[in-house]
């Protein structure tokens, strides 16, 4: 293992917080004398088939542990997804099937050792020991924890206060979350910054149960493509890690100057030393940002799709957007449209629908600014309406294509 202060100086680049800070120096120096791994926990539940890099900000985190020699614990919670997670939420979050549940944990099985070492990645399922406990036991864990404490919590307050209900069944969801670092005798929990509350009711039931208090890791929610709101498959913003090799580089290639820095920071293998030597060729001029951008477009592709899928889309997004081409896949959707044939469809609504625009006001900023085309030719009507029963490309700004098909129903 490498000394502390290098592990300390790897772990903290990117964090949010570290509760206690004192802590993990602590344990990182027992480990190193004893030769024993810290127990590196991260959750996820799966609530959605597909991941997007906003995701893999905490298993970019997980994997700075195991290649500093630490056990990572990739948890998925689908016991606790069938709760629903109510973490910034206004309103009572609909739980899922078991079925559903079941789906996407396991296409979250092969998503992660695009990342992880499959040889040094534990996969657990909350499942295993919140299954076999009866009412008595979970009745004594909520025995544990106060609603008091619970109303603590930012949401959980707001909507106290507002009158908006809060099930019972809510404030179960911090409780199995934390238990779940009990179970696994966590050393190390991590988690989005909107996980802050839940990952200190993990350092609390651990002492209640006569265990060390894990040290807590929160990792910021990664902004998306517009470099405002988190990554959001709702909001367009995303880039999915299961998206075609040429959309995922050109996505990629579109982000601001400014926003590569923070995913170079969050999303590779880069070292601290060499992130500020990075930043410091950008500012004397020695690299050119679309060269460095290029440069991590390559690298997140090929984590994803392999370096030969990566380099082709490097050559495709040049033909394309230097030399006047099309992409070779072009990202397509498809949308049912009531009315029957004949129908049409209002313009700044598809592209908003489409996820080519955030909103539809979004979308009409976007037409006035000439940055979107329809079969080629530029759109300048924002009241546009378009026949259904047909295919369309898109292409908004100068990176981004959809194929749009509309059928009648």
């Amino acid at each position: 293992m490498k000394p502390v202060a290098e592990q300390m100086a790897l772990i903290k680049q990117g964090c949010q917080e570290i509760i206690r800070e004192e802590e993990l120096k602590e344990r990182l120096e027992r480990s190193l004398a004893t030769g024993q791994p810290l127990r590196v926990k991260a959750g996820f539940d799966p609530t959605a088939p597909d991941l997007h890099l906003g995701h893999t900000v905490l298993i970019q985190k997980l994997k700075n542990f195991q290649d500093l020699g630490h056990q990572v614990i990739f948890l998925i919670g689908d016991f606790t997804g069938l709760i629903g997670d109510p973490s910034g939420k206004s309103e009572t979050r609909p739980p899922l099937s078991e079925e559903e549940v079941k789906a996407n944990a396991a296409t979250y099985e092969r998503q992660i050792f695009k990342v992880l070492d499959p040889e040094k990645t534990i996969i657990d399922f909350n499942s295993r020991w919140m299954k076999p406990m009866s009412a008595q036991d979970l009745i004594r864990l909520a025995a544990r924890h106060t609603v008091a404490r619970m109303l603590e919590r930012e949401d959980f307050h707001k909507r106290y206060t507002s009158q908006t209900p809060i099930s019972i069944h809510e404030f179960l969801y911090p409780l199995i979350q934390g238990y779940d670092s009990v179970a696994l005798k966590a050393d190390v929990e991590l988690g989005g910054t909107d996980q802050k509350f839940n990952l200190l009711v993990g350092r609390d039931l651990q002492r209640e149960y006569g265990q060390e208090p894990q040290v807590v890791i929160t990792m910021p929610l990664l902004e998306g493509l517009d470099g405002v709101q988190k990554m959001s498959k709702s909001l367009g913003n995303y880039v999915g890690i299961d998206e075609a090799a040429g959309v995922m580089f050109g996505k990629i290639m579109s982000i601001s100057d400014t926003l590569m820095l923070r995913y170079y920071e969050l999303l590779t293998d880069i070292t601290p030393q060499s992130l500020a030597g990075l930043k410091q060729d950008l500012e004397q001029g020695q690299k050119h940002p679309r060269q460095v951008k290029e440069e991590l477009a390559v690298e997140l592709v090929a984590r994803y799709h392999g370096r030969a899928a990566a380099l082709g889309a490097a050559r495709e997004f040049t033909h394309i957007f230097r030399e006047g081409g099309l992409p070779e896949e072009i990202e397509e959707k498809g949308f049912e449209v009531g009315g029957g044939p004949g129908g049409k469809v209002w313009l700044p609504r598809l592209l908003a629908d489409s996820g080519l625009a955030r909103s539809t006001s979004d979308a009409l900023r976007l037409i006035d600014q000439g940055a979107v085309y329809l079969d080629g030719e530029r759109v300048t009507n924002p009241q546009l309406e378009v026949p259904v029963d047909h295919t369309y490309l898109f292409k908004v700004g100068k990176r981004r294509f959809m194929k749009i098909k509309l059928t009648s129903v």
